[in-house]
C-alpha cells in the first residue's frame, strides 16, 4: 500500500524529535528484540484516523562542523524533494526568529502544502503569542506542546487533508516486483542495467510514486517482472552525498512495494553496519529477501571463499537466515543467470499456502520430538493451527496460554515448519492465540 510522507522542518531546538517520538509512537522500536536489526530515527511510520503515513525528522541530520544556516538549509532541501506536506515547526517562545525566516522561504519556493506546528504553547495563555506567526504566510499557525502532547489532533487532522490522493497499485499475481536496496555505490544501478541489458526486451515504462522514479518491466522465461526504481536513493550535490541517512527512505519506499527485495552487498568493501541496517527494514515489513553478493569479481578466490563469506553473512544478518545468497558480479554479468531464479524462488514462497491438515502433522511431529518446556510449573498446550494469510506466510497457533510459547520454541516451530514447507527466502510470522 502506497503511503503519504510528512517532514517535520524546522530549526534546531524548536521540539523536531519530541513531536516525531509522539506521533511514531512506539512503532520506532517494533523490533528492537531482533538481533541484527537496528532502525534509524530518521524516519518511521505513524497513525492517524485511519491514514497510515511516513514521517522524517529532519532533527537527526548531522552535517558536520558547517554554520548553522547551510545545516538549516540542507535538511529542509532533502525533506521537502522527500515529502508530501511538511510541518513547519517554529518555538512560540522565540517569536520568529531568521533562522525560521530562511526556512520559510525554501518552503515558499518547493510549492508543497505546509501545516505551520507552534511548539511549547504549553498553557492558554501563551496562545495570543501565535498571531505573529501568521506573517510567516502559511495561514493558520497550530499552538501545540511537544512536552505534554497537546494540540496534536489538530495539527494531524489539518495535515492529513493535505495527502494526495495515490493511485492504487495495479495488482497481477503473475508479476514479480522486486526492489533493489544497498548503501551508495554498491552497484544498484549496475546491476539493474545488467539485467535489463541481458534480456533487452523491456514491455514499458511504468510511472512510478517517487518523484524522479520510473519502475521498468521485463520478461525472462515468460515470467514477467517489475524493477522497482531506486535510482534515486542517491541524488547529485554535496547534500545528499554528505547525508546518507536519507537513502534509507528512499529504500523504504521500494520497499513497501516489492515482492521481493535484493539486499546488495559489496564483495570488495565488505559487510557495513548500514548493510545490516537497511536489509533489516525488508525483513521488518515482512518482505521476501535475497542477499546479492556484488563485485565477486574484484576477489580474490580459491575454493573455499564463497563458503568463507556466505559464513561471513550468516554471522551478520542472522534475522535473515532463510533469505539465499546469490554471488555475481554486475559489471562482468558473471553469475548474473542465477539470480532471477532465486528471486522467483523467494516470490512463490512468500506466497505459498500449507493445507491445514499437513501444517498440523508437522506441529503435532514437532510436539512429540521436543515436547514444550514447563514455565512456572505450566505446560503450553498446542490444540490447533491454521496458515491465515500470506505475504509473508503467517500461522495462528491456538493454545492453552500464548505468554506459555516462549520465543525459544515459537522459533523451533518455525525451524520445523520450514523443513517440511521449505519457504525459502521469505520471512514467517507465528502467532499464538487462546483457544476459546
Amino acid at each position: 500500500m502506497r503511503k503519504s510522507t510528512v517532514a517535520i522542518v524546522g530549526r534546531p531546538n524548536v521540539g523536531k524529535s519530541t513531536i516525531f517520538n509522539r506521533l511514531v509512537g512506539e512503532r520506532i522500536s517494533i523490533v528492537e528484540d531482533t538481533p541484527g536489526v537496528t532502525r534509524d530515527r530518521i524516519y518511521a511510520d505513524a497513525e492517524w484516523l485511519n491514514h497510515t503515513f511516513h514521517v522524517i525528522d529532519t532533527g537527526g541530520i548531522e552535517l558536520g562542523d558547517e554554520p548553522l544556516l547551510v545545516q538549516m538549509r540542507a535538511q529542509a532541501e532533502i525533506a521537502i524533494e522527500e515529502s508530501d506536506v511538511i510541518i513547519f515547526m517554529v518555538n512560540g517562545r522565540d517569536g520568529i526568529t531568521a533562522a525560521d525566516e530562511e526556512v520559510s522561504k525554501l518552503l515558499f519556493k518547493s510549492n508543497k502544502p505546509v501545516v505551520l506546528a507552534v511548539n511549547k504553547v504549553d498553557n492558554p495563555e501563551m496562545r495570543e503569542s501565535i498571531y505573529e506567526f501568521y506573517s510567516l504566510g502559511f495561514g493558520d499557525p497550530y499552538p501545540i506542546s511537544g512536552s505534554h502532547g497537546l494540540g496534536l489532533g489538530d495539527l494531524l487532522d489539518e495535515t492529513i487533508t493535505h495527502f494526495p490522493d495515490l493511485p492504487e497499485e495495479v495488482e497481477d499475481d503473475e508479476t514479480i516486483r522486486f526492489s533493489v536496496i544497498g548503501r551508495p555505490n554498491v552497484g544498484k544501478s549496475s546491476l539493474i542495467n545488467s539485467l535489463l541489458g541481458q534480456e533487452r526486451v523491456i514491455v514499458s515504462d511504468i510511472a512510478g510514486t517517487t518523484r524522479d522514479a520510473v519502475d521498468t518491466s521485463f520478461t525472462r522465461d515468460d515470467q514477467d517482472f517489475v524493477i522497482i526504481d531506486t535510482a534515486g536513493m542517491r541524488k547529485r550535490g554535496k547534500v545528499y552525498e554528505s547525508t546518507e541517512k536519507y537513502s534509507v527512505m528512499r529504500a523504504l519506499k521500494a520497499i513497501e512495494r516489492s515482492d521481493v527485495v535484493l539486499a546488495l552487498i559489496d564483495a570488495d568493501t565488505g559487510i557495513q553496519e548500514q548493510d545490516k541496517k537497511i536489509a533489516g527494514y525488508a525483513h521488518e515489513a515482512g518482505k521476501s529477501v535475497v542477499i546479492v553478493v556484488n563485485k565477486w569479481d574484484t576477489i580474490d578466490k580459491d575454493e573455499t571463499s564463497i563458503k568463507e563469506f556466505e559464513d561471513e553473512v550468516r554471522s551478520a544478518f542472522r534475522y535473515l537466515d532463510y533469505a539465499p545468497i546469490v554471488f555475481l558480479s554486475a559489471k562482468t554479468k558473471k553469475r548474473i543467470h542465477t539470480l532471477l531464479p532465486a528471486v522467483v524462488q523467494a516470490s512463490e514462497n512468500h506466497a505459498k499456502r500449507v493445507s491445514t491438515n499437513l501444517l498440523n502433522e508437522v506441529i503435532v511431529d514437532a510436539l512429540a520430538m521436543n515436547p514444550s518446556p514447563s514455565i512456572k510449573g505450566q505446560t503450553l498446550k498446542i490444540f490447533y493451527s491454521t496458515q491465515v494469510a500470506v505475504k509473508p506466510p503467517t500461522f495462528v497457533v491456538f493454545v492453552n496460554d500464548p505468554n506459555l510459547m516462549h520465543f525459544t520454541y515459537e522459533r523451533f516451530l518455525e525451524n520445523r515448519i520450514r523443513e517440511a514447507f521449505g519457504f525459502v527466502g521469505t520471512p514467517i510470522h507465528i502467532i499464538a492465540r487462546k483457544r476459546t
